[in-house]
């Protein structure tokens, strides 16, 4: 391995929480691909994805938005890299929906005056560590393990499903997210909730039922031991961090459950400073466990 020189490079295309409310997510992704030598450059000129209400309100225009930033990801070489569930899902929708449906593939080029290609691969974050660079790479990167550390992998609605569509893994029974964490050294408890719904698109309109249904998920991953949650979306991780101490106090219980995304814990385990991986912008403080298990 030449010093320096990435050994993969992939056309980065962020989505907008990554660039606002989950800026700790896009921060950590690059310092772990920068201390792996994995290259990221940004798609140019990207915009939203449409995720999540425009597929709800306009299937064209989603499709059209998605296949503009796929088109844009051609300027760039490598593999489509994408860090937010969300757009891994609508992203690879349109790719799906478009390769199938000639009619709507000639409405979105019309739409985006350009011609749409759907060959260029799309791939989340999870698929490039645990299969283009491999487990046993980013085991020997591994600078300081995460051992003692019991993780709850929370996959949520988008990862996985709809069947055939993301293709990420196994639509029910997904281990992705368990061998990545495994191989930096963390231990993952078998939990019940980690593809339940946080109840993501109600935030906003239905509040009461997002603490019912994310309160379900904390409580099911501190039955099962667990010292934290991982997660590979900024919804999910909004839900269950910033309304954490909401849910504690309509449901009565004691979490204290920080909620990390997969990349800081990748990130500390690689040896990226502590301070360049976001910890502070985390509402449940990651603080006191990290040091009890003496990982800072």
């Amino acid at each position: 391995m030449t010093p320096g020189k990435p050994v993969l490079s992939y056309s980065y295309y962020p989505g907008c929480s990554l660039h606002a409310s989950a800026k700790e997510y896009d921060e950590s992704t690059r310092e772990l691909f920068r201390v792996l030598k994995i290259g990221l450059k940004e798609v140019p000129d990207w915009c939203c994805c449409g995720a999540t209400p425009a597929h709800n309100v306009d299937e064209l225009l989603s499709l059209a938005l998605c296949a503009k930033n796929l088109v844009l990801a051609e300027q760039v070489e490598g593999d489509v890299a994408v860090a937010c569930a969300s757009c891994f899902s609508r992203l690879k929708t349109a790719q799906h929906r478009l390769g199938e449906d000639e009619e709507k593939r000639r409405q979105v080029e019309y739409a985006i005056e350009s011609p749409f290609d759907k060959s260029k691969p799309i791939k989340h974050l999870l698929e490039i560590l645990a299969e283009d660079f491999g487990l046993e790479q980013l085991a020997a990167a591994v600078k300081k393990p995460l051992t003692g550390l019991k993780v709850a992998c929370y996959y949520g609605c988008l990862l996985t499903r709809p069947p055939g569509v993301p293709e990420l893994d196994c639509v029910e029974a997904p281990t992705i997210m368990e061998r990545v964490i495994g191989a930096v050294g963390a231990e993952t408890v078998e939990w019940t909730h980690r593809l339940e719904c946080c109840g993501a698109n109600f935030t906003l309109s239905r509040p009461g039922v997002v603490i019912k249904l994310a309160g379900d998920i904390l409580a099911s991953a501190r039955e099962a031991g667990a010292d934290c949650v991982m997660v590979a979306c900024p919804l999910c991780h909004g839900n269950l961090d910033m309304r954490q101490q909401e849910i504690e106090e309509v449901t009565g219980r004691r979490f204290a459950l920080p909620i990390f995304y997969m990349t800081q814990l990748l990130g500390l385990a690689a040896g990226v400073p502590s301070t360049r991986l976001g910890l502070d912008s985390m509402i449940v403080d990651p603080l006191p466990l990290l040091k009890k298990k003496n990982l800072l």
